[in-house]
């Protein structure tokens, strides 16, 4: 190794640290990202940049990025949709057919999956818009349902007033909210989730974390509403029902999703089972 890369390595180890020191709350993960050359390269490393929030650092061999961000600002998805509209398709979004068209000659890498994907080009990525489309990684016809049967089986434990059981349902439905992949949702429905997805979080850790069933319900119903929020939005192939309780939270009211019209109560169980009306249906 001579003086000169010698110098350059050292440089690298002291300029490390304050790289990484720009961005707070650090959050890594990995992603393959499809590109053929250093060209390629500079382009992925590039889209995926933003001074004090975002950093990518993608291998051409593996084609992985080792993507590091500040998670109070950005996530993943949203930087991977960044990079797919620089022309790069990747594991969770398919670039523009105008994007890839653009790239140079030696950037033109093969393909896995051809389609169009349209978007509203800001700098910011709470501006990025793209069609909903499948991901390089496939596509689910319903891509929250497996959420929403977690949901239904914390409630129905509710309705039991079983609160053990409510607590072991709630765990799965944490194992559930990891598991959402953003980039099969549309567009409205991936921005709400992005809002709603740390408070559904918490409140299903809640639930998990007592066998208080009174807290358990207190906490079921803000789960409940930002449920709704996200549900509604989309168009399930089967109808939800989304049912208030006049007499809840001590006559304050509270709502609840169902797969069902008939009412049975997860805030009371036994003591009122039928109390309560449907009051839209999500269709």
């Amino acid at each position: 190794m001579n003086i000169q890369r010698i110098w350059m390595v050292w440089l690298l180890l002291l300029l490390s640290p304050a790289l990484y020191a720009e961005i707070k709350n650090v959050s890594e993960g990995k992603a393959k990202i499809l590109g053929d050359c250093a060209l390629c390269q500079q382009g992925i490393e590039k889209a995926g940049y933003e001074k004090n929030i975002s950093r990518v650092s993608w291998d051409k061999d593996s084609k992985i990025a080792l993507i590091t961000y500040d998670n109070k600002q950005t996530n993943l998805d949203a930087i991977l949709k960044k990079i797919a509209l620089a022309g790069y398709d990747n594991e969770r979004f398919l670039a523009p057919d105008q994007a890839y068209a653009q790239l140079a000659d030696c950037c033109q890498y093969e393909r896995m999956v051809k389609t169009k994907v349209n978007s509203s080009a800001g700098a910011d990525h709470h501006h990025l818009t793209m069609d909903n489309e499948p991901s390089m990684a496939g596509s689910q016809e319903e891509p929250l349902k497996d959420l929403l049967m977690a949901y239904y089986a914390v409630k129905d434990a509710l309705v039991e007033t079983d609160g053990q059981t409510a607590a072991e349902q709630a765990k799965n439905l944490l194992g559930e909210i990891k598991a959402v992949k953003m980039g099969q949702l549309p567009h409205e429905q991936h921005m709400i989730w992005m809002e709603v997805m740390n408070d559904i979080n918490m409140e299903a850790l809640r639930i998990s974390e007592t066998k208080d069933i009174e807290k358990q319900r207190n906490y079921f119903s803000a789960l409940s509403e930002n449920m709704y929020k996200v549900l509604k939005v989309g168009k399930p192939k089967e109808a939800i029902y989304y049912q208030h309780c006049p007499m809840a939270k001590g006559g304050k009211g509270a709502n609840w999703l169902s797969p069902f019209a008939t009412i049975k109560n997860p805030y009371y169980g036994a003591q009122m089972l039928s109390c309560g009306k449907t009051t839209e249906t999500i269709q």
